[in-house]
């Protein structure tokens, strides 16, 4: 069942989160994702996260494709102009990719090629309109094209606002769904509650919102998300994986228990993030 067709009949989707290789060996994240694709209903394929140069989420999700698993492909402004991002658009449709994301990309500053200079040649919104007009039979100077693709299209939402924050964020959220999106990826959370302001605001009946749970992997992980990137981590979840004998299967459950958590609350899906993490996929999704 395609993740769209799941999401049409409100079965809850679990996404998890693939990096392409840094180079040509493939291997590392078609063997990770093998293991897990009975569980998983569709990998999110990454496009240079955090800026450093890794073989295109193109690639990625054209490698997985070609083995039978359904891929969401990230779409990002930053190293694209316009004609380049139609381009890829065009491809990954042709190589049955439907399902894309669209990205503005961090600054090049944060990566590993810091000389480079980030392209921009569109925003965010004008890559949905895009994808949009694009789905309309012609390109964005007004050419018919040569078939039209039919994209199932994902953009991210700040599910942590709160106050003057949260209006501002619902605003933006409507103008995506304005311009086409179907789906929104929410920052990582430990606790539904951090997404209470939100979740009072949002029919997640109606909207579909995918939090993220990414996979703590020590402690000073947890404390780092907590008091560098607004990333909730309680005191009682940070004692549990100081104490915890062994930390990656402590982690493990915690992240199971945080699925069920999100499943129970109503949102349409989670997305997996490892970070580094991806053969442990297998024992996570065997706990949920």
């Amino acid at each position: 069942m395609h993740l769209k067709n799941k999401f049409d009949v409100g079965k809850f989707a679990i996404l998890a989160e693939m990096q392409p290789p840094k180079g040509v060996n493939v291997s590392t994240m078609v063997n990770s994702a093998t293991r897990v694709r009975k569980a998983v209903d569709a990998f999110l394929v990454s496009e240079m996260g955090n800026a450093v140069m890794r073989m295109s989420a193109l690639g990625g999700a054209m490698i997985l494709q070609s083995r039978g698993m359904e891929t969401i492909m990230q779409a990002n402004c930053r190293d694209r102009n316009r004609i380049a991002l139609q381009a890829d658009l065009l491809a990954a449709y042709g190589c049955g990719i439907i399902n894309v994301m669209g990205v503005a990309g961090e600054d090049p500053s944060l990566g590993d090629h810091h000389q480079t200079k980030a392209v921009h040649d569109i925003d965010l919104m004008t890559l949905y309109r895009a994808i949009a007009v694009l789905q309309t039979g012609k390109d964005l100077a007004g050419n018919e094209l040569s078939g039209a693709p039919d994209f199932f299209v994902g953009g991210s939402v700040n599910a942590r606002a709160a106050g003057d924050e949260l209006e501002n964020v619902l605003a933006r959220l409507n103008e995506k769904i304005d311009a086409g999106v179907n789906f929104f990826i929410a920052p990582p959370v430990y606790d539904v509650g951090a997404f209470a302001a939100f979740m009072e605001k949002v029919d997640l009946k109606t909207t579909r919102i995918i939090p993220t749970v990414m996979l703590l992997k020590s402690v000073g992980m947890a404390r780092y998300l907590d008091r560098h990137l607004n990333v909730t981590v309680s005191q009682d979840l940070i004692k549990r994986m100081m104490h915890a004998p062994d930390k990656a299967t402590e982690s493990l459950a915690i992240a199971a228990e945080t699925i069920k958590a999100i499943k129970e609350a109503g949102f349409a899906g989670v997305l997996i993030s490892a970070m580094g993490w991806e053969d442990k996929l297998e024992k996570l999704v065997d706990l949920i």
